[in-house]
């Protein structure tokens, strides 16, 4: 029988690739650099990766900053739509070496279709989806559908989240809880100081790992963040390097490495 996204995601962020953690979950835009080029870009970054979220490409994009809103457009000018996305993944020569999710706009969802969507990630083997535009409280339409199809719902919460709220959304995450690290869109200069009494407060909340995202840039982040966190998303800075022309498992290597101890410089 297989095995549910939500327990495929929990299961690889539990248990790192890297044993002295966090867990690592890189973001990529679908079809960025290039839509030639991404299915071996995303076997590469698995490689390393515990998850790999795969965002699919919006024209307005209202969470994102300005790294990600120009990756979406050199994305979509290529033609990357949700449905090139399934037949990209479903025709992968060989399966990806981490779980792979979703993060989609409500639009292109509709547009697509709520239960179609749902087959096609069962179909493409997509763990599970992250919709930072869908309420909670209106997310039946989609959350049945995945459910119904062993697909997981990932919630975001945020330092703004009161604990009322924070214990529905927790409750309510499949496969891990988002922990949105500062308000306003990605990309931002990330303090991680004031975040450990919040991360705290979100894990408390939850039986399932707790990955915290947005600003995450810099391998002394990663190393504040991995007593208050199951994992880290990076997203901004990892394109960032992509345009740059840098490596990329080279680049979230050094990421995740702790400096000199570990003797990781590129």
């Amino acid at each position: 029988m297989e095995e549910s996204g939500a327990a495929v995601l929990e299961h690889a962020l539990r248990q790192p690739k890297r044993p002295k953690g966090p867990a690592l979950v890189p973001f990529l835009t679908a079809g960025y650099p290039t839509k030639e080029g991404f299915a071996e870009l995303l076997l590469r970054v698995a490689e390393v990766a515990d998850a790999v979220e795969i965002g699919v490409p919006f024209s307005d994009p209202m969470a994102d900053g300005v790294t990600i809103q120009d990756t979406s457009r050199i994305a979509l000018e290529q033609g990357v739509s949700l449905r090139w996305i399934f037949e990209m993944l479903a025709g992968l020569p060989r399966r990806p070496a981490a779980p792979i999710l979703l993060m989609s706009y409500l639009n292109p969802l509709w547009v697509r279709g709520l239960e179609q969507v749902a087959r096609d990630m069962q179909a493409a083997g997509v763990s599970g989806m992250i919709v930072p535009d869908l309420p909670h409280e209106e997310a039946a339409p989609l959350r049945e559908p995945l459910q119904a199809h062993g697909r997981a719902l990932i919630q975001l919460v945020c330092p703004l989240t009161d604990d009322d709220r924070l214990e529905r959304l927790c409750a309510a995450s499949r496969g891990f809880v988002y922990a949105v690290t500062q308000t306003g869109t990605t990309g931002g200069e990330l303090e991680t100081g004031p975040l450990a009494d919040y991360l705290a407060r979100v894990r408390a909340c939850t039986s399932v790992p707790v990955c915290a995202g947005f600003g995450i840039a810099r391998p002394e982040q990663v190393q504040a963040l991995h007593d208050h966190a199951d994992g880290v998303i990076v997203g901004s800075a990892l394109l960032k390097a992509i345009a740059n022309g840098a490596d990329p498992v080279a680049f979230l290597r050094h990421l995740m490495s702790d400096g000199a101890r570990e003797g990781e410089t590129s």
